[in-house]
């Protein structure tokens, strides 16, 4: 073989080397954990960050939590300037503050997943995870409407005013319209055990008869318990909550008649969107699109797949 032959075969080698040990990073901005469905995504980053950097050695995560719209989009900064990530990982604070940002990234040729809470403006993303949020509604006022037999007296604690919790409401209005359930009241707790105790107190002193109370989020749910417990009638109602919360998968497991049932809302989403953006650069497979994880009804036959101990959530 000729010397010059030997010399560009091994140049080449060498720069394939080079490019199959360069180092693919991957940025994770998340909400801080101020709420226990956060806490739930912030272990669960970890947890994937973990499996996937033991995995795959030639890949980074760095992970960066806010506590504020205007502090995530100053980390986003921060991950292109200091990081020169390849991929953004994102859930957004809020929406329409993000929106913005997350384009600056995406110009600058970064891949850019979103979860669970949409950007305000259509077609940044390269893959959007989320919960089904309509499923959640409507899989909730379906076990309503069959434990009431289709007619009794209900509350409706609803989360923060937005399209997640719209999509949610309208969901669960749309199934029990027709039956013979009548919605006394709706407010909203703002996913919020304080404010969910605080609504519930209000309700429990305006009506004095209520069959069930949809909670939708489980820490609105800790704080309805409270008022009820203090106001002893927790024997005349059960609750129907949602999202995974370890405590309430937990009392579903020892067949609690308050809360007899819970609705998926994973947190553990953020760990499906790190994966399924990893693999965008670890292999072939094609990761471009949308992902809706479903939301199911979890009872005492199929909660033991749903309690993960060790979560903070």
């Amino acid at each position: 073989m000729p010397r010059m032959t030997r010399i560009l075969l091994v140049t080449i080698a060498l720069l394939l080397g080079f490019a199959v040990a360069q180092t693919t990073v991957i940025g994770v901005s998340i909400p801080a954990a101020t709420h226990g469905w956060t806490g739930g995504v912030n272990w669960w980053a970890g947890e994937a960050k973990t499996r996937l950097e033991a995995a795959y050695p030639n890949l980074e995560i760095i992970i960066n939590t806010a506590g504020s719209p205007a502090e995530q989009a100053d980390d986003l900064e921060d991950l292109i300037a200091i990081h020169n990530i390849d991929a953004l990982v994102i859930l957004p604070f809020e929406s329409d503050p993000l929106t913005e940002p997350v384009a600056s990234v995406k110009d600058r040729g970064v891949f850019v997943t979103v979860v669970d809470r949409g950007l305000a403006r259509e077609g940044i993303e390269d893959i959007h995870v989320a919960g089904n949020n309509p499923a959640m509604g409507r899989v909730s006022a379906e076990y309503m409407v069959e434990a009431l037999d289709g007619e009794g007296k209900i509350v409706i604690l609803r989360g923060i005013p937005t399209t997640i919790d719209n999509e949610r409401f309208d969901a669960f209005m749309e199934v029990i319209e027709g039956t013979d359930i009548e919605v006394l009241d709706s407010r909203y707790a703002y996913w919020n055990r304080d404010d969910g105790f605080e609504v519930m107190q209000d309700f429990l002193t305006r009506f004095p008869e209520i069959d069930a109370i949809w909670a939708q989020d489980d820490d609105i749910a800790i704080g309805v318990i409270e008022a009820l417990e203090q106001a002893g009638r927790t024997d005349e109602v059960f609750i129907v909550p949602g999202a995974g919360m370890k405590e309430m998968i937990a009392r579903v497991m020892e067949g609690d008649r308050l809360v007899p049932v819970n609705v998926l809302y994973p947190p553990a989403m953020i760990a499906t969107a790190m994966e399924v953006t990893a693999l965008r650069f670890v292999s072939n497979v094609p990761t471009l699109g949308r992902y809706i994880l479903d939301s199911p009804l979890i009872t005492p036959e199929n909660a033991a797949d749903y309690y993960f101990p060790d979560s903070p959530f």
